[in-house]
């Protein structure tokens, strides 16, 4: 079993698989590397040389009860880097792991990273909080915290529900795949589990965002859910090359107009979509990007593609946030 030691003598579990440029996977919570291996096989056996963590806490590697924080978790990946000496790695981190990829850049920097790419992440912040008054209050991220404590394993089987979206008409998720996720979570120590979600939940990476100077893909959902992506994050990425693209739909029917399809383009105005959320509008995702409307169509560009500013149209959903 390959594994690396880190300055604290945790033991971090990783599989490398082929040659070729290194792309290196960070996973969300509760998972473990596991999680990317289809992603990882694919890539594999197309001429790339593919990495993948448990992060410490999480799956084969160490249960340690102190450093389950973004700093530390961000300072293993780092070890990681450096002890396989990466060199023009491509960096991927879902969820928690988007957040620690991020805090990565921001301490480590990027002389080992040539891209980057943020799936569903976390960055900036989740919480919410008189800077952030739109994130997720922290009563929920004490309930989430509550289940663990009360009944982790059922939790776990509750959790794969939404996370594969298979309480939604049409969903043809498998049980097998529940019952991967709920492995794979058990063998999170609850210790690990706990802070964990203190890290992806309370961490601020609006300054690590700055650090940022490689290409890099920001990619999630626009809805009304912790994690998808925030304006906030394309005001705070002020370098680099940046893509970020948006799927999926937001629920909430206060904000979805009516038969949007058939308005003009200046009947939609910046009120109708509140500072640091996404509103879908027919096929179209529209962002208040600093007090201006940004839908974009088609695939972005090293420049952003074109940026509509309070029009509508296309049925891609490509916002860069530039000149924000």
């Amino acid at each position: 079993m390959s594994t690396i030691k880190t300055r604290d003598n945790a033991s971090i579990f990783y599989k490398d698989w082929g040659d070729g440029q290194p792309v290196v996977f960070s996973h969300g919570w509760p998972l473990n590397g596991d999680a990317w291996d289809e992603q990882m096989f694919f890539l594999a056996s197309h001429g790339y040389r593919v990495i993948a963590h448990d992060r410490r806490g999480h799956g084969r590697s160490s249960q340690t009860w102190d450093g389950n924080d973004m700093n530390t978790y961000a300072d293993d990946l780092a070890q990681l880097i450096e002890q396989l000496d990466l060199k023009k790695a491509v960096l991927v981190g879902h969820s928690t792991g988007g957040g620690e990829v991020t805090r990565y850049i921001g301490r480590h920097g990027t002389k080992r990273v040539a891209k980057a790419a943020l799936i569903s992440a976390v960055p900036p912040l989740l919480l919410k909080t008189p800077a952030n008054p739109n994130g997720v209050p922290l009563e929920a991220f004490d309930g989430l915290r509550a289940d663990i404590g009360r009944d982790r394993s059922q939790f776990y089987k509750n959790f794969s529900v939404p996370f594969y979206g298979s309480n939604r008409e049409g969903s043809k998720t498998s049980q097998g795949l529940h019952e991967q996720f709920w492995l794979q979570c058990m063998q999170v120590g609850i210790k690990g589990a706990l802070d964990c979600i203190k890290a992806f939940s309370e961490t601020d990476f609006t300054d690590d965002l700055k650090r940022f100077d490689i290409p890099t893909l920001a990619s999630g959902t626009v809805q009304r859910r912790p994690v998808g992506i925030h304006p906030r994050l394309g005001r705070a990425a002020q370098r680099g090359t940046w893509i970020m693209t948006t799927v999926s739909e937001v629920e909430d029917g206060a904000s979805v107009a009516a038969g949007a399809a058939e308005l003009e383009p200046n009947e939609f105005r910046v009120a109708d979509v509140p500072p640091g959320t996404a509103v879908l509008l027919g096929d179209v995702a529209v962002f208040n990007v600093g007090g201006r409307l940004c839908a974009s169509q088609a695939q972005c560009t090293h420049t952003g593609g074109p940026l509509h500013e309070g029009k509508l149209e296309g049925s891609t959903v490509t916002c860069p946030f530039h000149g924000a």
